[in-house]
């Protein structure tokens, strides 16, 4: 099994990327406190909406290129099926919400 996650190389991004999208998200706060316009509102809900989709394939893709791709050099069935089985998963869960 593999020590570290797969995204640890692009922890350093992907949390200054998280840091954005929770500015994001405070603004969009701000702006339903002010009574904005629901459209202004709804574009920035839209925006913050793609950006952890953006997020959230770069973590799919890590799992694949690190967790999964171990598991197979390993040869061992047991890891392959489990992180297969995680992988099918999260993907269900990643569509359902389109």
């Amino acid at each position: 099994m593999a020590t570290s996650p797969g995204y640890v190389a692009d922890k350093a991004a992907l949390l200054r990327r998280l840091a954005r999208i929770e500015g994001q998200v405070r603004g969009i706060a701000r702006m339903v406190e002010e009574d904005r316009y629901c459209i202004d509102v709804l574009t920035q809900v839209a925006a913050v909406g793609t950006a952890l989709t953006t997020v959230a394939k770069k973590l799919l893709d890590a799992h694949v290129e690190h967790c999964v791709a171990d598991a197979l050099a390993s040869g061992d069935r047991a890891e392959v099926n489990e992180k297969t089985r995680e992988l099918l998963e999260a993907v269900e869960r990643f569509t359902k919400t389109r």
